[in-house]
Formats: C-alpha cells, sequence, structure tokens
C-alpha cells in the first residue's frame, strides 16, 4: 500500500465536511461570525464597537465601519511593538509583508496562531483533500513536494517577533514533519536573495522525487527554468517523472500556461488554482473542469461585498452571480471588514464559485473605459491564440494626450514568444477588449475618444530588473497589470530605453 493511500484515509473526514458548502452557505458564515465576535469581544476593537451586544450580521454591518489598511495601520502598528489584546485577543508576533503593493510604504498584515492554523494551513490542507478526491490514482505522497517561499526578518527587534512573507512565515511554522516530504531545506527556503536562493533550489531538488509544486507561477517558471539548465534535460518529467500537480497562486495563470505545457508534455500533469494572499486564503479550484474556485466558507473568515461602482454591500448569500465585487474580510488575524483590494465575480451560487477578476486599484477608468485585469487577460488569451505568441509579463496605462491631441491605452509587454507580426497581435487585443467590454468599445467608436492601443516591446528581463530595482525580486511580489496613473510603467519604459 503506498504512502498516499495510507494519507488518503486522514482526509476522509474533511471530504465529507467540505460537502455543507454545497447547501449551507449561510449558515456557515453566521457560525464563523459568532465565533469572531465572541472571541474578540474583550479586545480593545471589540470594546470600542460593543461586540458583547452584537447578536447577529445586520448589527454586526450597523456597528462596526468599513476598513482599509490605513484605517488599522495605527492599532496594527502598535501589536508590531508587543501590545495585546488590541485587534485579537492576545499578542501577535507574526506580521506578513503585503504583496500586491509596488509603492514604498509595506503594509503588515497580522497572522495570528489561530489564522495561522484557521486559515492559512486550512487552505493547503483542503486544496489537497479536494485533489486527492478528484485523483483517486495519486501518489502525492509518494515523493517530495516542492514549495517555494519568501524571507523574513526581525520586527522591531523584539524577540521571537517577525515580519516577512506570508510563504516564509508558514514555512517558519510548519509542522516538522512536513520537512521530511518537502524541498527545498528551510534554510534554502528562507534565503532573501532570490538569485541565489533560486540556483540552490534547482541544485537541491533536481535529485529528489518531485511529485507536487506549489507556489506563484512566474517564481515557480524561474526556478524550474533553471532546473532545466542544470539538468540539461528536454522536458520536466525527465527529471521528475513522478510530478503530477502544481498548486498556484498569488498571480493569474493564463500568461503562463502556454510556457508550463511546453515544459511539462506529461498527461498526468494536473493544475490546481488557490487564492491565497496575505490576509487570509479564500478558495480554491476544486473541479478541475471548472476554472471558477470555490469560496471557503467555514475557516475563520467573514465575507462581504461591495457591488462595484456602489456603496451596496452585502453578505455572502446576497452576491448575484455575474456582478464585480470588492471582496470584504473579518478574520481571526484583527482584520474587520476590511477591504483587501481584489475585485471577484460569482458564477453560481450554492456552492458558491468564483473567478478573481482583478484589483479595485488596478484597473484603466481614464475615459470611461472600466478595463480590469479580467478583460485584459482575456484579451491577450485571445490574441496568444490566434499569433501563436506567449506573454510572460505586462503592464498598461492611458496615454492621456500626445502630441497630436490623441488619447491611448499603451501596453508594455515581455513575450516569451514574439509574435510576427506585433501590429496584427495589438488590433486582436483591442479588438476582442471591444467585444467583452461595451465601455472600452463605446470609447473606441470610431476612434473619437480612445485611439488604438499601442504595444511596447520589453526586452527580456525587463520585469525581473524592475522588481529588483525596487526591492522586490522573488516571493510574492507581483507586476502591477493595470494602472490609471503613468507612474510604474514610466519606471519601465527608461529601464527598457
Amino acid at each position: 500500500m503506498s504512502l498516499t493511500t495510507i494519507a488518503g484515509k486522514i482526509f476522509l473526514p474533511r471530504q465529507k465536511k467540505l460537502e455543507r458548502h454545497n447547501t449551507e452557505a449561510e449558515a456557515m458564515q453566521r457560525e464563523v461570525l459568532r465565533h469572531l465576535i465572541q472571541r474578540a469581544k474583550g479586545t480593545e476593537y471589540g470594546r470600542q464597537h460593543d461586540f458583547d451586544t452584537i447578536a447577529d450580521y445586520e448589527a454586526f454591518a450597523r456597528r462596526v465601519p468599513v476598513n482599509t489598511y490605513e484605517e488599522l495601520k495605527g492599532q496594527i502598528d502598535r501589536m508590531r511593538h508587543g501590545e495585546q489584546d488590541v485587534l485579537w485577543p492576545g499578542r501577535t508576533r507574526w506580521y506578513a509583508k503585503s504583496s500586491g503593493t509596488t509603492n514604498d510604504k509595506s503594509k503588515f498584515i497580522p497572522v495570528t496562531n489561530e489564522g495561522l492554523k484557521r486559515i492559512h494551513y486550512a487552505g493547503p490542507y483542503d486544496s489537497v483533500a479536494f485533489y486527492l478526491q478528484n485523483n483517486p490514482q495519486s501518489r502525492l505522497f509518494d515523493g517530495r513536494a516542492m514549495i517555494l517561499g519568501g524571507s523574513h526578518a526581525p520586527n522591531y527587534n523584539l524577540p521571537g517577533s517577525l515580519v516577512g512573507d506570508l510563504s516564509a512565515i508558514l514555512i517558519e511554522n510548519i509542522n516538522p514533519l512536513a520537512n521530511l516530504v518537502r524541498v527545498p531545506k528551510k534554510q534554502t527556503a528562507l534565503l532573501s536573495d532570490f538569485e541565489v536562493k533560486r540556483d540552490r533550489i534547482a541544485r537541491e531538488a533536481m535529485t529528489k522525487n518531485v511529485t507536487n509544486l506549489s507556489g506563484v507561477p512566474s517564481w515557480m517558471l524561474s526556478v524550474l527554468d533553471r532546473v532545466m539548465e542544470l539538468s540539461g534535460k528536454t522536458h520536466l518529467e525527465e527529471v521528475w517523472p513522478n510530478l503530477e500537480v502544481f498548486f498556484h497562486g498569488g498571480v493569474a495563470f493564463t500568461p503562463y500556461r502556454q510556457q508550463y505545457e511546453r515544459l511539462i508534455t506529461s498527461p498526468k500533469m494536473h493544475y490546481m488554482e488557490t487564492y491565497n494572499a496575505s490576509e487570509g486564503f479564500f478558495g480554491i479550484q476544486n473541479d478541475p473542469t471548472d476554472k471558477a474556485m470555490l469560496l471557503m466558507l467555514d475557516y475563520d473568515v467573514f465575507y462581504e461585498f461591495q457591488e462595484m461602482g456602489t456603496d451596496t454591500i452585502v453578505p455572502v448569500w446576497g452576491v448575484e452571480p455575474g456582478k464585480n465585487y470588492a471582496m470584504l474580510i473579518t478574520t481571526s488575524c484583527g482584520l474587520w471588514r476590511y477591504k483587501i483590494g481584489d475585485t471577484v465575480r460569482f458564477t453560481q451560487t450554492n456552492p458558491y464559485k468564483f473567478v478573481i477578476s482583478g484589483r479595485t486599484k488596478s484597473f484603466i477608468n481614464a475615459f470611461g473605459e472600466e478595463l480590469i485585469v479580467d478583460n485584459a487577460e482575456q484579451g491577450l488569451q485571445y490574441a496568444c491564440q490566434e499569433t501563436g505568441a506567449e506573454v510572460l509579463e505586462y503592464t498598461a496605462a492611458p496615454v492621456f494626450m500626445d502630441e497630436h491631441g490623441k488619447c491611448r491605452h499603451q501596453w508594455l509587454i515581455e513575450f516569451n514568444r514574439q509574435p510576427q507580426d506585433l501590429a496584427l497581435f495589438a488590433r486582436l487585443l483591442d479588438e476582442h477588449l471591444q467585444t467583452i467590454n461595451s465601455d472600452y468599445e463605446a470609447k473606441r467608436y470610431k476612434d473619437i475618444t480612445l485611439q488604438p492601443l499601442e504595444i511596447v516591446m520589453a526586452r527580456q528581463g525587463l520585469f525581473n530588473d524592475w522588481l529588483k530595482q525596487n526591492g522586490k525580486l522573488g516571493g510574492q511580489h507581483k507586476v502591477p497589470r493595470l494602472s490609471n496613473s503613468r507612474e510604474h510603467i514610466e519606471q519601465l519604459l527608461k529601464l527598457n530605453e
């Protein structure tokens, strides 16, 4: 009997429990909210907002304000200095340095012991539970897991208190037994220099029986490319013949899919998307035939959703499929009605499944076109399919007016495989954006408001160089995809000269 067969039995009770997501969404979420309020009623925040008198969601929504990081920053900083019982009971020692922000001011998200157990570790556990359920012939635990992580550093020099990438916090706190089935070794995983770490991970892992990968697609691809360089092989399954699944998250997989499929040609390879962030673990692609993810409703996360363009906020049982919502979370890490910055669109209810449609600050709406990341990903995927091109990284921003008084969108794209006809690629992208976004189509009508989009070809390695220059190479850092300002694209264009 294989180790996976034995280990698989451990997941059976949880697999049964997960069926509640099909019919009991509201009940599960109300249970979560009651638990969070009860736990935190003795904290400073709980006393300020009379948690001991809140009996249901409706009272919670009236009593507790919507928060961004700025509203909670002062309290979090006091927690970082060692104060107890501020946003969550006890002292919080760990803080995830938030990815997804490209300005100099970083966010430090509290990661409590309860949050680690009931959110951040619960998600990976359930990902495996779903994977084994969908793949009964799996040999996942008969080999090693290659897990990429960032690094951490002391927090205000307080003993035992650290800040860093969430992935580093998870590696630091992982059950020691897990280190027996994962690569690289802990010292390597927590190195801060990504270029050194990349080489060491590749050298440590290439001789092991790796069956599964976990990490951000862009950084994982960089490590895998180094594995191929060192091994001299053509395809990854020649190095790891038992490789069967990549659990990925952090950035959209669409721009990277073709590169992975060319690198890994084995028909038994699977890809499973997860929605994990510094603030929590929220969704899992539980059905391999459906790109939408299941919203995880029985962790220590209570969800609310604000319909984009309105002030209307509803709990999960009030959402409607097809609409774009900004997501608010309340968690056992001390985040209360916190706007995480992501936007989602539900594809169905009961069970509640969704796709990430973008960021609340990652869009272009300079001329009323309301272009979101989901549009951009679909448009690029279409243009790539039609031309055989492959996009590695990209960003886009408006050109408000050139010397001829013309306005347009400017896309800076680093191709892994360049299109033979860049003008055709640009036209296909532009046309598909008009097909899927009526606001963009209206602004492009007869070139009156918006001219055809412009594509600038980025040199190889441009985006990595930019991330490195800003101290964001590796870990969970991401390239900003769309922006209403030209701040990021101007920096990149200067490096591209």
